[in-house]
């Protein structure tokens, strides 16, 4: 599944830019991730703490309110595809490898301020849950100081493996738990 042309970093870089929002296209993405995977999956359930995140709850321009609902949408089609066709936006593999690093942070941050935003009980989560959380907040500290070199680019894509698979196991807790959970309830009310 190919990211659309307008959800590329450069894009949305450029619509915050205008917007005279200060914050990097990596925070946005991931904070919004944050959010869905934490249950808030709909439009109106994502949207306003977004907003409050993003721009002190004031609304977007309409170029940059586009892009964001884009990256939304393909946000949830990634998540919900079997095949796991969900990724981070993140820099391209061009960029160097501190670059990129940094910018798992910033993702993995943002990610972890959006889950606690929708899901403020994540202290009842699963045990798997509440461990990926804590593994996550180490991540955010990671030493930016890196070689350039193959063990660590290894070492990287590993890390960014986790952060992409830690999201999936978030969204299947707290959405399609959710859903599956709610099913039956639906099935046995007699009308």
């Amino acid at each position: 599944m190919a990211t659309p042309p307008s959800l590329r970093i450069d894009n949305l870089q450029l619509a915050l830019d205008s917007a005279e929002i200060g914050q990097h296209p990596v925070e946005v993405h991931g904070a919004l991730v944050g959010i869905i995977c934490g249950g808030a999956v709909k439009s109106q359930e994502w949207h306003q703490p977004l907003l409050e995140l993003m721009n002190d709850g004031q609304p977007l321009p309409s170029e940059l309110a586009g892009l964001i609902q884009e990256l939304a949408q393909d946000t949830v089609n990634r998540l919900q595809d079997a095949e796991f066709g969900f990724a981070l936006l993140l820099p391209e593999e061009e960029e160097l490898l501190a670059v990129r690093l940094e910018a798992l942070s910033l993702w993995t941050q943002s990610f972890l301020t959006g889950i606690a935003i929708a899901q403020p009980g994540l202290n009842q989560a699963s045990e798997d849950v509440r461990e990926v959380i804590k593994d996550l907040a180490e991540i955010t500290q990671v030493d930016l100081n890196v070689a350039e070199d193959d063990e660590c680019e290894q070492a990287f894509q590993e890390l960014l493996e986790f952060v992409r698979m830690s999201a999936i196991l978030c969204y299947s807790e707290f959405v399609l738990h959710q859903q599956t959970d709610a099913e039956p309830q639906e099935q046995g009310i007699l009308h």
